[in-house]
């Protein structure tokens, strides 16, 4: 029996990356690809790529010089290597990507990509084709009629929405994935069930704006709420969570769900950029401290054992270190779980890009540091707190020692546990003993032993 060609699908970035790179591989499998490990085992290479984070092009301009290594090879042994970069550099920069890059085969764009079996064709007629049409509708219509594949995996991620409408001064989104846009709400339904039959347990609805969702079904008009009142419904479901939100579309139904529904997990990654009014201003975030500050204090009189993540860009075009310690203020007076903090960079297209008022690059590099040092004291404190606690944890995979396992707890910390593998896939109450450097070690519950 002839062994199937391999694929090989390489995902930077957000979990929107992620979750698109998954399905982009069950495209694939349709196409006779079974999916691989490592690169030189594959004879299809798809570079999913991220255009939010720092260097992205340069990184993926680097991959691809050592995949074009590796096609150069196959080539002179008379074996094909198709290589494809999707995602939003690709939407960025589909065109510069096929003229510097010889070894790439397509270029296909996050909304697009739902087009793979009929870009794969054009490819095999000597085409090199880059597809970045905006039919988010049509990607969703098309993907409705696959079933996700996810084998063994106790958590999965379900896109919900895609796009952006605000447009924040640094950030490209709005360019590359379009205006906001909200899946069929029986869709959703429909993929949900189909991964819990699968043995997922856990869900994360994930999107751009993913709290912006609104899906009018008939008279029925759903929010974002309203469907995980919905998905609490399913038995085989025991977690919800969703990611990424902004705060000016936490509306009071989804504040009351995190009061009134057991499976929403108590975390919220709740993304605020900048302490400092005059910066969010300049960003274009549409809110400011006051908002954000009474926003948390509604959220965490809903749900006192909430806890919080949230992302921040320090050295914004005219920043200065009076709006640098209006930042340091606010993560001071809120208190994080865990952040996600990076040094602004310029991406082209965008209104910060074209301002003159840069910051440093070492005044840049310090003000990270400071307030990723107050982060971590923050996130070490949060994980010391939970020692003596006892939390539910959905474990996922065997640990990296034998007789381990791991989960994960409410708030999204990896929980080492000595138990056997048959636990995997489920829920166990666990009684945390200690924290590790990036997770926290338990024990099962004298109770869970006992049932």
């Amino acid at each position: 029996m002839t062994e199937k060609p391999g694929s090989f699908v390489k995902s930077y970035g957000c979990q929107m990356n992620v979750y698109d790179s998954g399905r982009i591989g069950d495209l694939l499998g349709e196409a006779g690809f079974a999916a691989r490990s490592e690169l030189d085992q594959a004879d299809i290479i798809v570079l999913n790529t991220c255009h939010i984070r720092e260097k992205a092009s340069e990184k993926i301009y680097s991959e691809l010089g050592l995949i074009r290594q590796m096609k150069e090879e196959r080539a002179r042994e008379g074996r094909n290597l198709v290589v494809g970069v999707a995602g939003c550099l690709a939407q960025a920069e589909g065109e510069e990507i096929l003229r510097r890059a010889g070894a790439v085969d397509f270029v296909i764009g996050p909304q697009s990509y739902h087009r793979l079996p009929q870009v794969l064709d054009d490819v095999r007629k000597g085409a090199r084709p880059f597809v970045g049409e905006f039919d988010t509708q049509e990607k969703f219509d098309e993907l409705a009629r696959r079933a996700p594949r996810r084998r063994g995996d106790a958590t999965a991620f379900v896109t919900v929405q895609e796009g952006c409408d605000k447009f924040c001064s640094f950030c490209v989104v709005p360019y590359t994935r379009g205006p906001e846009t909200s899946r069929p709400v029986a869709e959703i339904i429909a993929e949900v069930e189909q991964l819990a039959a699968q043995g997922v347990r856990e869900i994360t609805l994930i999107g751009q704006n993913v709290n912006a969702y609104v899906f009018a079904d008939g008279a029925t008009r759903w929010t974002l709420a309203r469907l995980f009142e919905r998905l609490s419904e399913m038995k085989d479901i025991v977690r919800l969570r969703y990611t990424t939100s902004h705060p000016l579309d936490m509306g009071d139904d989804l504040i009351e769900a995190h009061r009134d529904l057991p499976k929403l997990a108590p975390y919220l990654h709740l993304p605020v950029q900048s302490g400092s009014d005059r910066i969010l201003r300049a960003m274009n975030r549409r809110h400011d401290a006051k908002l954000y500050r009474d926003l948390i204090a509604r959220i965490r009189t809903a749900r006192p054992d909430i806890a919080l993540s949230s992302d921040f860009i320090v050295g914004f075009p005219g920043e200065t270190d009076e709006d640098f310690e209006a930042t340091m203020a606010l993560v001071r007076d809120i208190g994080f779980a865990s952040a996600f903090s990076f040094k602004y960079s310029m991406r082209p297209g965008t209104p910060g890009a074209e301002r003159a008022d840069q910051v440093a690059e070492d005044v840049k590099k310090a003000r990270l540091a400071a307030l990723q040092g107050l982060l971590e004291e923050q996130r070490v404190a949060f994980n010391q707190a939970c020692i003596g606690r006892t939390f539910d944890v959905l474990f996922e995979k065997p640990g990296r020692h034998a007789g381990q396992i791991i989960g994960k707890s409410p708030y999204l910390q990896s929980v080492n546990v000595d138990a056997p593998a048959t636990l995997i896939g489920q829920m166990r109450r666990v009684v945390i003993e200690r924290p590790g450097s990036n997770s926290l070690f338990g024990r099962i519950h004298q109770a869970e032993k006992a049932a």
